[in-house]
């Protein structure tokens, strides 16, 4: 028979594998009696794990959810992915910063040698795109409340802060939250405003939630049905309150580049090969001489396919650039 301590971390081990065990299938994995199963078991419940009976023909046990969180076991592909998740939660932006270093700095001093050498390998550093400012972090308790809004699918009221940081002005908001996402290093909730009768995104930084929540809702189905089109939807200007429309303006061109040195610089936008040397862009934009300009960055000849605004924009552009580099710009 293993030592106690051998014993109890095998128990363990199994306990976390699955649901249930029935007890004289435990005690045969284990190669101990029944006996020495209930003994075990009282023993690992004294440690802090809760470890309860399963009632029914064979009877069992169950690792259940507890007050306080006990020592945990994982297989070496767990450790490893555990380690790596904390080192990149720095890109989070869920105020999780300190408490993810002290966590990785725990995991590694119990890992075996074999796994910490795996570890120390692999050193990440989190990269902020260029234009990407910093800014304020969402509470991680502001999350935990908005996230569990989400999943009871209780009415949530909450102040929203402006953007300048100015929480008086309008009365707190009432939604219907739905999702919790986070887009550009920010968390936003993604919800249905009941006073303005239409979806919306709010930042989670700018969020204070109100208790008590409200009742429980039916959950009304999502514009497009998927969160990450909805949202991507959102902040690139695919969609409308009702899930269909465009950005304003939308163009088609023909680039005289190949595909694969267009699309790494787009967020956006369709991109077709229609050759080694030729591609076709699809791009959407907020105003046309906006558009224009972005498709104007790529050095080469471009053909405007449509629609006739777009190449208008090309026109009154070029007129602007024309004036500027003869030094007649008006300045307006």
């Amino acid at each position: 028979m293993p030592k106690t301590s051998a014993r109890l971390l095998s128990m363990l081990s199994l306990l976390q594998a699955r649901r249930d065990w029935p007890g004289a299938l435990l005690a045969e994995r284990l190669d101990i009696s029944p006996r020495t199963v209930r003994r075990d078991v009282d023993r690992l419940r004294e440690l802090g794990y809760p470890v309860v009976a399963v009632k029914g023909p064979e009877g069992g046990y169950r690792l259940d959810a507890g007050t306080e969180l006990p020592p945990l076991l994982f297989d070496d592909e767990q450790a490893v992915a555990l380690a790596v998740a904390l080192q990149i939660a720095t890109t989070t932006g869920a105020g999780i910063e300190e408490a993810a270093a002290r966590a990785l700095h725990t995991v590694r001093q119990v890992m075996p040698g074999r796994l910490r050498r795996r570890i120390d390998a692999l050193q990440v550093t989190a990269v902020e795109p260029p234009a990407r400012r910093a800014g304020p972090q969402a509470d991680s308790g502001v999350l935990m409340a908005l996230s569990t809004a989400v999943h009871a699918r209780e009415e949530l009221r909450f102040d929203y802060a402006r953007a300048d940081g100015d929480t008086t002005g309008p009365p707190p908001r009432r939604t219907q939250p739905h999702h919790l996402v986070t887009w550009g290093g920010r968390w936003y909730l993604v919800a249905w405003d009941l006073d303005r009768e239409d979806w919306r995104t709010f930042r989670a930084d700018r969020i204070t939630p109100r208790t008590p929540t409200g009742p429980r809702f039916t959950p009304r189905e999502l514009p497009g049905g998927d969160v990450a089109a909805f949202v991507v939807s959102k902040f690139l200007g695919f969609y409308g309150s009702d899930g269909t429309g465009h950005r304003p303006c939308r163009g088609e061109v023909i680039l005289d580049l190949p595909a694969g040195e267009v699309s790494p610089y787009l967020r956006d936008g369709l991109v077709e090969a229609l050759g080694p040397d030729r591609c076709r862009l699809v791009l959407g934009s907020w105003s046309w001489a906006g558009l224009a300009a972005t498709i104007g960055k790529f050095d080469a000849d471009i053909e405007v396919v449509g629609p006739p605004e777009l190449r208008e924009a090309f026109a009154r552009l070029a007129h602007r650039y024309a004036d500027a580099a003869a030094g007649r710009g008006d300045g307006t």
